[in-house]
């Protein structure tokens, strides 16, 4: 089971000639994770061959245009292409807001349930069976949110020549000991999960910070988690810049990447002034070898972990 994160807009505020305005999917069991929807995002959906009809939430982590002008757009593609599954979309304050305008203003019927969810503080944001997503503050000129996607713990591996070994029949009590429940046997035996399963193992996380400065909250979010996708819209030298307008620098990036003891750290929202991002490859390089700069259509796949919850 693969969890690929496809990076469908990189820029920050405004787009360039490679780079569309932010927007960063999760592609999980044929599920859609989206965070931020910049504008044109359906048009790099169609390029990425990602599909409209697909279960899927959007998580807007903060209320500047550059986020969430693409939502409009989105919402009526999907109509037109007869989407019929219900769409979920959570963001701050503004959201419900933002879309009544846009429904009472641009007139397009909609095909589907649209499910609007105002996020009000970090926390659990919302459950399914197989995964959580977190929300924490973002330190922005506006209030604004970093999302973590994490999955449940799964189960431990099942090894059926022990359970043969021990006599138990293949079947219903298989798959209750592969769900944690003990079982007895017809000559009275009780045999525990532990006996023919491993220890359950560790889901995958990532964590999209939106836009923001150093935050001891995003840190927290990020604690140990596989993938760290940060604001990087300024390098180093630019730091009071970055400081003022609520985003970060390659530093930054790497400072909270090493708080949180990330696996991976990758930079986006890159400002239009870097034709090339060499140099905000190389600054953050320095004290963190694990980082790459996000490029429009980049794909990652995160392995399957397959260690135990000690």
């Amino acid at each position: 089971m693969s969890v690929q994160v496809i990076f469908l807009g990189t820029a920050g505020s405004i787009p360039t000639i490679a780079r569309s305005l932010p927007a960063v999917a999760i592609r999980r069991k044929g599920e859609l994770t989206l965070f931020d929807c910049g504008e044109g995002v359906q048009r790099q959906m169609v390029r990425a061959h990602l599909g409209f009809n697909k279960k899927m939430k959007v998580l807007v982590t903060h209320m500047h245009g550059d986020h969430v002008l693409g939502l409009p757009g989105l919402i009526q593609t999907m109509s037109l292409l007869g989407r019929t599954k219900k769409l979920e979309v959570y963001g701050p304050s503004g959201l419900k807001e933002f879309v009544d305008a846009i429904e009472q203003t641009v007139h397009f019927s909609l095909t589907f349930p649209l499910e609007l969810v105002e996020v009000e503080d970090e926390g659990l944001v919302c459950e399914e069976k197989e995964y959580q997503i977190h929300s924490a503050w973002a330190k922005h000129s506006i209030p604004a949110f970093a999302y973590s996607f994490v999955e449940k713990p799964r189960p431990g591996r099942f090894h059926p020549q022990k359970a043969r070994e021990l006599g138990i029949p293949e079947g219903t009590l298989w798959g209750q000991l592969q769900r944690g429940v003990a079982v007895k046997l017809k000559d009275g035996r009780v045999v525990n999960p532990e006996e023919v399963v491993e220890s359950p193992r560790k889901g995958r996380s990532v964590v999209y910070t939106g836009d923001s400065r150093y935050s001891n909250s995003i840190v927290k979010l990020a604690k140990y988690t596989d993938l760290l996708i940060h604001d990087c819209t300024f390098d180093d030298s630019l730091r009071e810049r970055a400081e003022k307008d609520g985003h970060s620098t390659p530093s930054t990036a790497v400072k909270t990447a090493l708080r949180a003891k990330a696996k991976r750290l990758v930079l986006t929202h890159i400002s239009a002034r870097y034709k090339e991002p060499m140099l905000l490859l190389e600054q953050a390089k320095e004290t963190f070898p694990e980082v790459i700069v996000a490029e429009d259509f980049m794909r990652i796949d995160l392995p399957r972990v397959d260690n135990v919850i000690k």
